[in-house]
C-alpha cells in the first residue's frame, strides 16, 4: 500500500517551504521507526492514490470518494482523511465529534505555544471585524469565552464550514453557553477556509468571523486584508488541532 501525509490546516503558499521542512523531519521520525514514510506531502487530489470503486468502512459502505474521480488540483479532506494510505495528517476536533473518528488514530495535537490564544495544545478563535465597528480586545489569560454579544447582534457571520471547531462549533456553543444562538447573525456565509473568511469581512461581503488563533496569525503576517480587521472577542480555549493516522503509531515520535 503507497502511504500518504498531508499537512494541510495552515499550508499557506506563503509558508510551503516551512511546511515542506516540518514534513521532512516527521518523515525521518517515521522511517528510522520503521514506516514507509512519504518523501512529499499530499496537495491535491491527484496526489491521492486511487481506491476504485471508493473508500471504504470494515463493513463494506462507501465513505468517501475515489481520489482519481474527484477534481484533481483540488484536495477532498474528506478523501484524504478517510484514505487508506493515511500515514499522518492534520485535521479538526469538528470533523472528528461528527463522524471521522470512528476511522482514524489521533496521535497528537498541534503546539499552539508563543500564539495570542493558544498556549501548549489548546487554542481558541479570534472574533474580527473591521476597524471602528468594535472594540479591540485581548485574548483572557484564563481561556474564557468573551463574546461581545451586543456588538455581533444583527450582523452577518463569514466562517470556513460548518463542521469546523474554530470557525464554527466553537463559537456556537459558548454562544449557547451564554443563553444565545447563531441566529443572533442575521445571515451565515461559508466561505471554505479561514483566509477567505477573513477577506470576505475586510471586503464588506460580511461583518464578523471566527479566525483560529494560528491562522490569525498567518493572516496579519501574509495577508493585507488582516490589517483593515482588529480582534472583538474570543472564543473559550479548547484542543487545537489533532494530527491522525490510519494506523497506531508510537507516541513518542510526537511528544
Amino acid at each position: 500500500m503507497t502511504l500518504v501525509a498531508a499537512l494541510p490546516m495552515y499550508d499557506w503558499p506563503e509558508r510551503r517551504a516551512e511546511v515542506d521542512a516540518q514534513w521532512a523531519a516527521l518523515r525521518d521520525a517515521l522511517r528510522s521507526n520503521g514506516f514507509d514514510a512519504p518523501d512529499f506531502l499530499v496537495r491535491r487530489n491527484a496526489d491521492l492514490p486511487a481506491v476504485p470503486g471508493g473508500i471504504k468502512n470494515k463493513a463494506g459502505n462507501v465513505i468517501a470518494p475515489d481520489p482519481a474521480q474527484l477534481p484533481p488540483d483540488d484536495l477532498d479532506r474528506h478523501a484524504l482523511w478517510c484514505h487508506p494510505g493515511l500515514l499522518f495528517a492534520q485535521t479538526c476536533w469538528g470533523p472528528l465529534e461528527l463522524g471521522l473518528q470512528a476511522y482514524v488514530h489521533v496521535v497528537g495535537q498541534d503546539d499552539y505555544s508563543g500564539v495570542d490564544g493558544g498556549s501548549g495544545e489548546l487554542y481558541s478563535s479570534a472574533l474580527v471585524m473591521r476597524r471602528g465597528e468594535g472594540t479591540p480586545v485581548k485574548a483572557p489569560a484564563g481561556g474564557e469565552a468573551s463574546l461581545p454579544v451586543q456588538v455581533m447582534r444583527q450582523k452577518r457571520l463569514a466562517f470556513n464550514s460548518r463542521d469546523s471547531m474554530s470557525g464554527y462549533l466553537a463559537l456556537q456553543r459558548d454562544l449557547e453557553a451564554q443563553g444565545e444562538t447563531l441566529d443572533l447573525f442575521i445571515s451565515h456565509t461559508e466561505t471554505g477556509g479561514h483566509r477567505n473568511s477573513v477577506e470576505a469581512v475586510a471586503s464588506g461581503r460580511a461583518d464578523i468571523a471566527a479566525i483560529d488563533c494560528k491562522s490569525w496569525e498567518l493572516a496579519q503576517r501574509y495577508d493585507e486584508a488582516a490589517s483593515a480587521l482588529v480582534v472583538v472577542g474570543w472564543t473559550g480555549k479548547r484542543k487545537g488541532l489533532p494530527y491522525i493516522s490510519a494506523f497506531e503509531l508510537p507516541a513518542h515520535l510526537f511528544a
